[in-house]
């Protein structure tokens, strides 16, 4: 038997899990699956970690910490999802290590209900880099119009930077010319920029999911957008990275932005669980999978080699015929967008909610002469004391 997931890394495809938890690192799962599963990064959101701090008691010591304290809920909330990022880049360490700095890195994103304020996105991921206070974090930040100044000002203070919730191609334009702008001033700040990286997260699911619906179910064009719409970012990729522009970035020791394929769990059932792995296997990628589709690949995925780099006259058929059945593509990616930062906000009320609650009750329980630090194989807490700063 060969084993997919390894096939994947060999074809240039980095293999990320969208998840994390404390439960999952308290268990060792983690490192596991870097040992097992080809794993090499992890990625995060609200709905991951309102899942995680929902479930179990876990976080319950350190909670009860934060009680004692009197942290207020935003503080909390990020002393507890830090302290998780914080954890899994140190389980990645020796990966970020051994290849140089390009994978082993853990994504955090910025607080969503911020996405359209570029200053405030920005101040909140320079804290979050000093939260956590490892080199191979990434900060996520959404690729809102107003998210893209902030990406080009983080990356000029040499913060590392995974762009997320990107739909479109027009999109995805604008976040490279982004990153290229960022490279350039943290050159001219005097950064090291083979230090800084960076990953352009483009939603691969859910263009299929609203596009099949606008479609009807009798369409022969259902379950074709979405492996079509990011073949063509990957051309507009290779476009981008051979311009002189990029080549003059890379002499000074900059690192290409490499596409990162999410939201690569099927959603429909009548789909291949595989379908947008092995459909977007290309050089220099990184494809970010739900556990449950890590596990498919491994057990029955067939790596074909490259699936994109032949496919961009096909895929852009398939975009045509999309417009001439009616349907509007950038009613489609600005529907998307909206939708996926509602969802975000959504999860990340809900910690709050969450966060609240366990505080509260926390509070109600405490001994005064009690207290009691996070369990015990976590990773030292980022302070100006430890990280000496």
């Amino acid at each position: 038997m060969t084993d997919a997931l390894a096939d994947l890394s060999a074809a240039g495809v980095a293999v990320w899990l969208d998840d994390l938890s404390r439960e999952r690192l308290r268990t060792g799962n983690l490192a596991e699956l870097v040992e097992t599963r080809s794993v090499v990064g992890v990625t995060t959101n609200p709905s991951i970690f309102q899942k995680a701090l929902s479930d179990g008691a876990a976080y319950d010591e350190q909670v009860r910490d934060l009680a004692l304290r009197g942290t207020d809920v935003g503080e909390a909330v990020r002393a507890l999802t830090t302290y998780d990022v914080r954890w899994a880049c140190d389980v990645l360490a020796p990966v970020a290590e051994r290849t140089g700095g390009v994978d082993g890195r853990v994504s955090i994103e910025v607080d969503p209900r911020i996405s359209h304020d570029t200053a405030r996105t920005v101040a909140e991921a320079k804290a979050l880099w000093w939260l956590v206070d490892r080199p191979n974090l990434f900060i996520k930040i959404p690729a809102t119009l107003e998210g893209l100044p902030a990406i080009t000002q983080v990356l000029a203070a040499g913060i590392s930077v995974n762009v997320t919730l990107i739909f479109s191609l027009e999109r995805y334009d604008a976040v490279m010319e982004a990153f290229l702008a960022g490279m350039e001033q943290a050159r001219d700040n005097g950064h090291d920029l083979s230090a800084i990286g960076s990953v352009a997260s483009f939603f691969v699911s859910r263009v299929d999911t609203e596009i099949d619906r606008r479609l009807g179910k009798d369409s022969d064009l259902r379950g074709l957008a979405a492996v079509a719409n990011a073949r063509l970012a990957y051309q507009h990729y290779e476009d981008v990275f051979s311009s002189d522009r990029w080549q003059a970035l890379e002499q000074a020791g900059a690192r290409p932005q490499r596409p990162l394929w999410a939201s690569t769990g099927v959603k429909d059932p009548s789909y291949d669980d595989t379908l947008y792995v092995v459909e977007l296997v290309a050089p220099g990628t990184v494809n970010t999978m739900p556990e449950a589709t890590l596990q498919a690949v491994f057990d029955h995925g067939k790596v074909r080699g490259d699936t994109v780099t032949g496919e961009y006259a096909d895929a852009q058929g398939v975009l045509d015929r999309l417009q001439n059945a009616g349907i509007d593509y950038d009613d489609v990616v600005g529907t998307l967008e909206r939708e996926g930062l509602a969802k975000f906000e959504e999860a990340w009320n809900d910690l709050i909610e969450s966060v609240t609650a366990q505080l509260e009750r926390a509070g109600a329980d405490i001994d005064p002469d009690g207290g009691a630090a996070p369990a015990g194989d976590g990773p030292a807490a980022a302070s100006p004391e430890a990280s000496g700063r």
